[in-house]
């Protein structure tokens, strides 16, 4: 595993807290992510300042890709379940949607697997309409997504949506995403960085109690619980090793996965062509 920060916590003020993540080229999530993620949830679930919380992006053209597929498997089969019992991936994200903290994804550029699941965890995401990108690619390389996309996506977007963004594996733009309930709202590029600005700033001056109280009961009506969230983990590492999933991977590796260019780049595109 690498020691290289990849995951920064900016203090803006101690209500607003701006987590950046800057792995480049692509932004590619992976084991060695997860302890630099962990330790920022677990400060925003025990801070007591903290209000509101965005995540964005430094790499141009990326939010978060994919899991990272070069890594050693026993780097994430040898981790510890996070404090929920679930596996860390899923465990950090069932715990950033239950913080008592707003969390806003600020996506500009790629939001494909990972960063998909990311997004779809926090509270509200918003996206650039020229930059934004959001699928779950998995099942077209032959996987099942395992960050919790099957119980988050059909109570956001209804089964219909789900079924087409999870199975049709396809690259969706800010705008439709918008369309769709994928993300709230797309705005124009030049106009994403002052809303989202503005919306976590006014939050931040609220009263801390009454947001985390709303927070909760919206919850109640809204999220999965931990047994609707944990199938997908083991699943998703279960695929990996299928000969089906095995044979898809390695012909996307021929053709660029893992490396800047254009497989990276239209993602979506490349897994309806590799079993044609």
């Amino acid at each position: 595993m690498t020691d290289k920060k990849q995951v920064h916590l900016e203090r803006r003020s101690p209500a607003l807290w701006h987590v950046t993540f800057d792995n480049p080229p692509l932004n590619i999530f992976g084991p060695e992510t997860l302890p630099q993620l962990n330790t920022i949830v677990t400060a925003l679930e025990t801070d007591p300042d903290v209000k509101v919380v965005v995540f964005d992006s430094a790499v141009e053209g990326y939010f978060i890709t994919h899991y990272n597929f070069l890594a050693k498997p026993e780097e994430t089969l040898g981790l510890p379940p996070g404090p929920t019992g679930l596996p860390q991936l899923p465990d950090m994200l069932v715990r950033i949607s239950r913080a008592p903290v707003v969390s806003i994804a600020k996506i500009r550029g790629r939001a494909t697997g990972v960063g998909s699941e990311l997004a779809l965890a926090s509270d509200m995401r918003f996206a650039s309409r020229e930059k934004a990108i959001l699928s779950q690619w998995e099942v077209g390389a032959g996987l099942v997504p395992g960050g919790g996309p099957m119980a988050r996506l059909p109570r956001l977007i209804g089964r219909g949506r789900a079924l087409e963004v999870l199975l049709g594996a396809d690259d969706i733009n800010g705008e439709l995403a918008a369309q769709y309930g994928y993300v709230n709202r797309s705005f124009p590029d030049a106009e994403l960085d002052a809303f989202v600005d503005a919306l976590a700033s006014r939050i931040a001056t609220f009263d801390r109690q009454a947001i985390a109280e709303t927070k909760r009961l919206v919850n109640i009506a809204s999220l999965p619980t931990d047994s609707d969230i944990a199938p997908e983990w083991d699943a998703f590492l279960g695929s990996l090793t299928r000969p089906a999933a095995q044979d898809r991977i390695k012909r996307l590796m021929e053709r660029g996965f893992h490396k800047p260019g254009d497989v990276e780049a239209r993602l979506g595109h490349y897994v309806g062509q590799i079993g044609i």
